[in-house]
C-alpha cells in the first residue's frame, strides 16, 4: 500500500522477483515509465547481489561478456566485486536491459547461487538510505535527471 499518495492509478516501473528486494520506482504516466523500461534507452539498473563462492576475475569477465540460458544472451554492462569473505562475495552488477529474472538465469547458467539481490540503482538514482517498506517522492531534479536518460541514443 502507498498511504500519502494522492495519486491514483500508480503502476511500478518494472519489477522485482519475489526473492529480490530495493528500488522500485512508480509512476502514473505511462509513457515515463514505458521509456524507463525500452531496451533501447539503455537505463542502468545496479544491483548489489551475494553469490555463494568466491569470485574470481574468469567469472566476471563471462558474466560482462554474456552467456546463453533458454534462448536468451545474458549479459552484464558492468560486475565488479564489492567485498568477499570465506564463502561467498558481494558484487555489483550494472545492466543495461533487464529481461525475466536476468540475474538469476545468468548466474544459474554459470553454476552460481544468488543468495540475496538488491536493487540499488535505477538510472543513478540511488535507492540510498530508504528503508524497506518505506516511499518518498521524487525531486522535480531527479525526475527531470531520469526522464534526460529516456531519450533514444
Amino acid at each position: 500500500c502507498l498511504s500519502g499518495f494522492e495519486h491514483a492509478h500508480l503502476s511500478p516501473v518494472g519489477r522485482l522477483d519475489k526473492a529480490s528486494e530495493g528500488l522500485l520506482l512508480f509512476t502514473n504516466d505511462t509513457q515515463f515509465a514505458n521509456a524507463l523500461l525500452d531496451p533501447e534507452t539503455h537505463v542502468a539498473k545496479t544491483y548489489h547481489v551475494q553469490i555463494d563462492r568466491q569470485a574470481d576475475a574468469a567469472l566476471l569477465e563471462t558474466m560482462t561478456r554474456g552467456v546463453i540460458h533458454d534462448g536468451d544472451v545474458l549479459k552484464a554492462r558492468r560486475v565488479r566485486q564489492l567485498r568477499a569473505g570465506e564463502k561467498n562475495a558481494w558484487l555489483e552488477i550494472e545492466l543495461d536491459e533487464g529481461r525475466n529474472r536476468h540475474i538469476r538465469r545468468m548466474l544459474e547458467t554459470l553454476g552460481v547461487e544468488c543468495l540475496r539481490l538488491v536493487r540499488v540503482s535505477i538510472g543513478g538514482l540511488p535507492l540510498g538510505d530508504l528503508e524497506k517498506g518505506a516511499v518518498r517522492p521524487l525531486s522535480e531534479t531527479e525526475v527531470r535527471n531520469l526522464r534526460s536518460l529516456t531519450r533514444r541514443r
